[in-house]
């Protein structure tokens, strides 16, 4: 197989984070937890979305046969002070890690569907 060669970057205005889920409402009702609010949006009934950013939305999806599968990051400037808040929802994470280099630290929690979000905050 060739490598195809290098183009113009590119120009990718929006990003959407995708959670396939087997129970939308269970789901939704976890992440309204994580996320301290409410999703923004239900375009369909398969789907309920957050806008996290003016350029990034999370999105969970009616899809029980790629449920569980998906890795989530979300940075998060106090990653200790975020935990503290999701304990008090109810929501328990990992015992954060050091990584890269001690650049990171990190989190994980996993939905009822078992999709992995990992909390991450950088260092200097």
């Amino acid at each position: 197989m060739s490598t195809p060669a290098a183009g113009p970057p590119l120009p990718v205005t929006t990003l959407l984070a995708v959670a396939p889920v087997t129970d939308l409402p269970r789901a939704t009702t976890w992440y309204t937890h994580l996320l301290g609010r409410p999703a923004d949006t239900h375009p369909m009934p398969s789907l309920a979305e957050w806008q996290l950013t003016p350029d990034t939305w999370l999105q969970l999806f009616h899809s029980p046969e790629h449920a569980g599968s998906t890795l989530i990051n979300i940075g998060v400037p106090d990653l200790d002070r975020v935990l503290g808040e999701l304990a008090e929802r109810g929501l328990e994470a990992d015992t954060p890690q050091e990584g890269a280099g001690g650049t990171v630290r990190f989190a994980a929690l996993y939905d009822p569907e078992g999709n992995r979000v990992t909390l991450i905050e950088g260092r200097g």
